[in-house]
């Protein structure tokens, strides 16, 4: 039987618009940091992130991959997490990302260096997280944004590359947008005979630090509206969000179109002022 993730279910209904915008300030939302029990989300997929924020790992006798760090403060509790599911932390042998901002990629560097795992991320994400998050392509870099500790992540995911770990598939979906970066996993877990599609979609929505115009980047936004149709089209029965509240309640299709929508009235906007 499916089931529903506690995050998502416990979570403070907060508007999409409080989520990634630029700059994320630590500790600007209180769940970012909030701890929940660590839960099954179906089969070998694990919640191991915070009220506000989504760490996922996904298990097998040979090893784990683990999604996504959260902030560099939440490290110590996703490793509590890990470990009270009953599993070792030294036994993640790769780290995913979805996007390299710091609510997400921040606690990566302390979680490999503490599993000895790989990080492997898509060449602009890997890029990022060596910088800190503090990558000048991104549409919400700001100069003055502190860096998170950087981390030497391997560059070598593209559009459809399948990484394994044991009995591991998980297949990368590039989603640039939000960021350059962006990636959405997609594997399936099962309990018995029983399998589902599970789809870890990064962020969607339209963000910028001040003075980036998304109108001012064509090709970009072309890119970013390629993003929600491969979104929509993903193999979806569950759908985890970086941020769980953002994905309450929908399908890989609604929350395509929701970002859609928000790109699109960031476009308008940005056309009507000077």
């Amino acid at each position: 039987m499916r089931r529903t993730l506690l995050a998502l279910a416990c979570c403070i209904a907060l508007p999409v618009v409080a989520h990634d915008a630029a700059p994320v300030t630590i500790g600007a939302n209180p769940t970012w940091t909030q701890p929940v029990p660590p839960h099954v989300i179906y089969g070998n997929t694990y919640f191991v992130g915070t009220k506000g924020l989504s760490s996922v790992l996904i298990t097998s006798p040979q090893g784990h991959v683990l999604i996504d760090g959260t902030l560099p403060g939440n490290a110590g509790l996703i490793e509590a997490n890990i470990r009270k599911l009953g599993f070792r932390v030294e036994d993640i042998k790769m780290i995913l990302n979805t996007h390299a901002h710091i609510d997400h990629a921040g606690g990566i560097a302390q979680l490999a260096k503490d599993s000895k795992a790989s990080v492997r991320a898509t060449a602009k994400g890997a890029e990022a997280m060596r910088l800190g998050g503090r990558y000048p392509e991104d549409p919400q870099y700001n100069p003055s944004d502190k860096a998170y500790p950087k981390v030497d992540a391997i560059g070598d995911i593209v559009d459809g590359t399948v990484v394994h770990v044991g009995q591991l598939t998980l297949t990368a979906h590039i989603t640039p947008g939000h960021t350059p970066g962006g990636t959405a996993w997609t594997w399936q877990s099962c309990e018995g005979t029983s399998c589902k599609n599970i789809a870890f979609a990064d962020s969607l929505y339209a963000f910028s630090a001040h003075g980036y115009r998304f109108s001012d980047h064509p090709v970009y936004v072309a890119d970013y509206r390629k993003t929600f149709d491969r979104v929509a089209a993903l193999p979806c029965d569950v759908l985890i969000t970086p941020h769980p509240e953002q994905g309450e309640g929908e399908t890989c299709k609604t929350y395509a179109d929701a970002g859609r929508k928000r790109l699109d009235d960031v476009l308008t906007k940005e056309t009507s002022t000077p």
